[in-house]
């Protein structure tokens, strides 16, 4: 099993910046690809960014000129920042991880991915 536990949530104004960070534990050779997620108020979830192990990343377009995603592996730690936020960016966002690349495709597809954060809230005004 894979534990993901995220941080780094909060509120604040559009045009601002967040970090939210992803720390990973235990059987962290089976997170070959690992995302972000987010999921408002009555929509569905959808994923946001995901990278490879070799470090290949992948973009939903409304966020590709703003979000980068990144990964210390020697911390076992997954990052997004997020700079210039809009208010649609609000949602709560969700760490995932599964064991096969990304580049394999259906990276946006949350019945891919096997583990799961508890999720870390995120409010733009």
């Amino acid at each position: 099993h894979v534990q993901l536990v995220e941080s780094g949530g909060g509120s604040v104004q559009a045009g601002g910046s967040l970090r939210l960070s992803c720390a990973a534990s235990g059987y962290t050779y089976s997170t070959n690809c690992m995302g972000w997620f987010r999921q408002a108020p009555g929509k569905e979830r959808e994923g946001v960014a995901a990278i490879d192990s070799d470090g290949r990343t992948n973009y939903l377009d409304s966020v590709k000129a703003r979000f980068t995603i990144s990964k210390d592996t020697a911390k076992n730690t997954l990052y997004l920042q997020m700079n210039d936020l809009k208010p649609e960016d609000t949602a709560i966002y969700f760490c995932a991880a599964r064991s096969y690349a990304c580049y394999l495709g259906s990276w946006r597809q949350v019945g891919t991915f096997a583990y799961w954060g508890q999720g870390t809230q995120v409010t733009v005004s």
